[in-house]
């Protein structure tokens, strides 16, 4: 009997001892804060935009009011291909510019050239980089302080203020052959898995833009060696707007090419302001499943200038009165896009997909 009686002590105490035991480990299920009982997600550093509606536009604007957030710019002199990743393999590419930027008797283009300043990537200069004529003077005096140090990752194309100056006398010898490679005044390049193409709207003076001229015949040569998928091209005076100048007809069939090899992007100046458009066709038809999206991007530091009474045709948004950049983040296969001010939060933002 107290053989018994000891071992069932024995037994109870070694119970006793792995129960304390066991309640003293430490949880192996991780606990997450909550807010008003949903759970914390973590923030983001580069929210992206998710729509391209006005609506959609809005919000993502809020959310990603930082985005373009503090951050060395690129020195070196060949484009940045962005540190994201994609599911292709190649690096998301930025691209970031305006067009109509330094004149002497206004601020404007120091305060974009801040922007800049913060986003690293690569930056276009869309024409009438230097007013008032694109004179030797007019780039050192003007453009080279503010917009000048970022020359070594800018890629510009001439305006018609550029052209005021004979022979580009001025831009060619600010930009050198950044300008023109090819002893030209296109040229192209590639950025992340996007083709960029750099074009003259000046028709006149580099004998048209027709398709059987020089310029016409480079493009479709250009763009039928393309291997990439995506294609964004960059030229001055835009193919629509509800700007002062409005649509310009001369450059149609550059629109006409670019549409034929499957293009999908559009920047232009010319007009001070920002608009952004639906995706078009050659003959001004919203056309989603192959159309080229086009932005208006006039808001480099130049005088800013109201809109016409009437908008365009298939203008989606139109801001006015506000000095900025267009922020593009090229992706293998789409893009997101996002009109940064020189004040205030991001006022419009998407994204879209390539053809």
């Amino acid at each position: 009997m107290t053989r018994h009686v000891a071992l069932g002590a024995v037994v109870f105490v070694a119970a006793l001892v792995l129960l304390v035991g066991l309640a003293s480990l430490p949880s192996s299920s991780p606990t997450q804060g909550t807010v008003s009982g949903s759970p914390v997600a973590a923030a983001s550093t580069n929210p992206g935009p998710s729509g391209s509606s006005p609506s959609a536009s809005s919000a993502s604007a809020s959310a990603s009011a930082g985005a373009s957030g503090p951050g060395a710019g690129s020195s070196n002199g060949a484009p940045p291909s962005g540190a994201a990743g994609s599911s292709s393999g190649v690096a998301d590419a930025v691209l970031v510019g305006a067009g109509d930027i330094a004149d002497c008797a206004l601020p404007g283009d120091e305060a974009t050239a801040k922007l800049l300043d913060g986003i690293d990537g690569t930056v276009f200069a869309a024409g009438d980089t230097a007013y008032q004529s694109g004179s030797p003077a007019d780039f050192r005096d003007c453009y080279s302080p503010t917009w000048g140090r970022l020359l070594a990752r800018t890629y510009p194309v001439p305006g018609n203020h550029e052209w005021r100056t004979k022979d580009l006398a001025g831009y060619l010898g600010y930009f050198g052959t950044r300008a023109a490679p090819d002893g030209k005044t296109w040229y192209s390049f590639e950025l992340g898995a996007w083709h960029v193409v750099m074009l003259d709207s000046e028709c006149t003076k580099v004998g048209g833009c027709a398709a059987d001229s020089a310029q016409g015949r480079w493009l479709k040569a250009d763009l039928a060696a393309s291997s990439a998928t995506c294609t964004v091209a960059i030229w001055h005076r835009p193919r629509w707007s509800s700007g002062l100048h409005g649509d310009d007809g001369a450059v149609a069939p550059l629109w006409q090419i670019l549409y034929d090899a499957g293009a999908d992007l559009v920047l232009s100046g010319h007009d001070h302001d920002y608009e952004r458009f639906a995706p078009q066709d050659p003959s001004g038809h919203e056309d989603r499943t192959r159309g080229i999206r086009e932005f208006v991007v006039g808001t480099g530091g130049a005088a800013l200038r109201p809109f016409r009474p009437r908008s365009a045709a298939n203008s989606e948004l139109r801001i006015g009165g506000v000095y900025g950049v267009i922020k593009l983040t090229l992706k293998a296969g789409s893009y997101d896009w996002q009109f940064l001010p020189t004040e205030g939060v991001v006022s419009d933002a998407g994204s879209g997909p390539c053809h």
